[in-house]
């Protein structure tokens, strides 16, 4: 029997699933071990193969693959936990990372911080300028050579990074996506002078044109380069010497893996791997229950994640943006705020309470933790209320203490603002749900859609205790917490999913219409490159897809939305149905007739992306049905349960999903616990069991 895992390691749990593509689906659930993560995951499958019952030894030599994802490249990326690089550019273009192209005031800034224009700065530059340096080189436009690379200034400036003891170097000079050759030549002598060093070029990290986002995405590559690679190779280490007979797999923010060893050659694209798990997992949960529209959401211990599919797509985006730089990474769409289950609770200079951004995490945890954790958080608020069962997390193996969190909620929230503990506890119950709502209506609402044609799936360990609430609060009126064997474990079943997804780039800006012969030579040196990679993962394939797409705008413009192009031969007449497919995704985007053809139309960048589709595709196994719609026989006990602060405490019924049938129906206010999670039935809403084993949460 072989078997796929997925391990999603958070910053406070670390979760797995397990499919061995006949029908067994199991989930784990342990806490994060940072700074070595990499223990989290050994006793997370130390876990599953408990449940399996077998040998973690058997377990992983039967294993096909693991596909891994971490938080830890963003972490370490938000906080500036980074070691010391260096940057070599061209002559006379050092300082474009600190101009930051004037972006670096309000690049990723919310409104509010948009308008404090007192408060913005540009104080975040990625490396000192001591570390940043210059070559003499120049490559024109059309990466002809204009000055040829001088080797010794180059050497000199490599000498004084390695001497000054840097972890890596970024190389990036201008118009080197034309023509790498210089890049390359630096490459060679950095190597000649430290073997070791770890060194990324904009030619293979970033090949797009616009130096300000192309050097941040190279830099940033390179400071989270080494330690992944130096991680992953105690991970695998680790995991070869419990007999892994498989590949271990990466996954990456295009909602694709990528073999371990080649990860951290283009390290900036596992930026947020884990935060696409959940979003592929539901394109997978969607199609087995036949939705379309989904509204992902992900309450884990430090973050709320959201991102949606349409119409059966992910929604991708070709960049991001991290600490007020432009990446240039192909993405799935997810937006994040820092709500989570370990959220901290805190009351501002104004008294207004406030959830988030920072988190107890794993270490201290929460206060009813009782690992020294004295701020109160999400988790504590709920353990108050009721929604939590006091005799613990994980079916009573992460006990939790009520007295710790009554405490932490009375010192720091209720005498601040003079309200009782259980008026404040509900305050930031209340202030959660409202503020995971706002993030849903920016993500939904502001992208053009209706929030009412979309079905909302919830995962995480906290979310299905907020999801009707956040649901409500934009008007969805259906609502799927994914349970079965995955429960809180969605994001590693979304790893697991996953197949081997890798893209390569090119600029290579021109007028439509554009030279077909052009184009395609472009784009067949993209797929050479991508398929050439592909061959590189090491792994059998049952298909490869291959999509193309071009970047293009208005003249004039900044900005530019991919186009698809089809497959096959292009010729003019494709040329001319790829410029329509623009303006018509144009207006998709940004309302009918505000495009403006007479201004022309631009191709910018040319892009490919191939799939090598794995032989696993995890599917969740059905649930026995029941014999009428009555669960009263899953019904554990009542308890005092508050969920809205105008009602206050009521009797609530308490179910145990692990008794709970297909077809059973569940009246609100409700409590259903899993080992791994708490769900919430409010209220005026109905919770019915699905044949996969889910909870549909419906509006009455």
């Amino acid at each position: 029997m072989a078997y796929v895992i997925g391990v999603d390691v958070g910053g406070t749990f670390t979760d797995a699933v397990l499919d061995d593509n006949a029908g067994t689906v199991l989930a784990a659930k342990a806490p994060s071990t940072p700074p070595d993560y990499s223990q989290g995951v050994i006793d997370v499958l130390d876990v599953l193969a408990e449940q399996l019952g077998c040998p973690v030894e058997e377990m992983l030599a039967n294993t096909h693959h693991i596909a891994h994802g971490t938080t830890s490249s963003l972490n370490a990326l938000v906080m500036g936990n980074v070691p010391p690089v260096g940057f070599l550019t061209t002559k006379g273009h050092r300082d474009s990372i600190y101009i930051m192209n004037v972006e670096g005031r309000y690049l990723g800034s919310s409104p509010e911080q948009l308008q404090n224009v007192m408060g913005q700065s540009k104080s975040h530059g990625l490396v000192p300028k001591k570390h940043a340096l210059e070559v003499t080189e120049r490559l024109d436009r059309d990466g002809n050579v204009v000055v040829a690379l001088d080797e010794d200034s180059a050497r000199e400036a490599i000498h004084a990074l390695v001497d000054d003891g840097v972890s890596g170097i970024a190389v990036s000079l201008l118009w080197s996506f034309r023509n790498p050759a210089h890049e390359q030549r630096i490459r060679e002598l950095v190597h000649e002078i430290d073997p070791t060093m770890f060194v990324s070029l904009s030619s293979e990290v970033s090949p797009r044109i616009r130096e300000f986002a192309r050097n941040a995405t190279t830099i940033m590559s390179t400071q989270i380069g080494p330690g992944l690679r130096d991680y992953l190779g105690e991970l695998e280490s680790k995991l070869r010497d419990r007999k892994l007979a498989g590949p271990l797999l990466v996954m990456q923010s295009n909602g694709g893996a990528v073999a371990a060893a080649e990860a951290p050659k283009n390290a900036i694209s596992t930026v947020g791997s884990v935060l696409t798990g959940g979003v592929v997992g539901a394109v997978s949960l969607g199609t087995q229950l036949g939705h379309r529209n989904i509204i992902a959401t992900d309450v884990g211990g430090t973050t709320f994640l959201v991102g949606l599919v349409v119409d059966g797509e992910p929604v991708r985006a070709s960049s991001t943006i991290i600490n007020h730089h432009p990446i240039n990474v192909p993405t799935l769409e997810v937006h994040a705020i820092g709500s989570g289950g370990g959220a901290i609770a805190w009351v501002d200079q104004g008294g207004n309470l406030q959830i988030g951004p920072h988190s107890a995490q794993a270490v201290p945890g929460p206060a009813c933790y009782g690992q020294g954790g004295t701020e109160p958080t999400n988790a504590d608020a709920n353990l108050v209320l009721g929604i939590l069962p006091e005799r613990g997390l994980l079916g009573g193996r992460k006990p939790l203490d009520k007295e710790l969190a009554r405490e932490a909620i009375r010192t720091r929230i209720a005498e601040p603002l003079g309200l009782s503990i259980e008026d404040a506890a509900a305050a930031i119950y209340a202030v959660q749900n409202a503020q995971t709502g706002d993030l849903l209506r920016k993500t939904v609402v502001e992208a053009g859609h209706d929030p009412r044609d979309f079905v909302l799936y919830a995962f995480g360990g906290a979310g299905p205790a907020h999801c009707a609430a956040y649901a409500r609060e934009v008007g969805v009126r259906e609502v799927v917490v994914p349970l079965g064997q995955v429960a809180s474990a969605f994001s590693a079943y979304g790893l697991a999913s996953s197949n081997i997804v890798l893209a390569a780039e090119l600029s290579d800006p021109a007028a439509m219409p554009l030279d077909p012969v052009r184009a395609e030579r472009n784009f067949d040196q993209l797929e050479q490159q991508v398929r050439a990679a592909l061959d590189r993962q090491g792994l059998k394939f049952t298909g490869v897809e291959v999509e193309r797409e071009i970047d293009m705008r208005y003249t004039m413009q900044l900005a530019e939305v991919a186009t698809p192009v089809p497959a096959g031969s292009l010729d003019a007449e494709g040329v001319a149905r790829a410029s329509d497919l623009f303006e018509q995704r144009y207006a998709e985007l940004y309302g009918q007739d505000s495009g403006f053809r007479e201004a022309g139309i631009q191709a910018i960048t040319y892009r490919v992306r191939v799939t090598g589709v794995l032989p696993f595709s995890p599917t969740l196994p059905e649930l026995k049905s029941a014999d009428s719609a009555d669960a009263s026989a899953a019904k554990i006990g009542t308890r005092k349960v508050c969920l809205d602060g105008r009602i206050g405490y009521t009797d609530t019924d308490v179910y145990d999903y692990s008794t709970l049938l297909a077809g059973h129906v569940l009246q609100g206010p409700a409590i259903v616990e899993v080992p791994t999670t708490t769900v919430v039935v409010p209220h005026e809403t109905t919770g019915t069991v699905d044949r996969l084993g889910n909870l549909n949460i419906v509006a009455q």
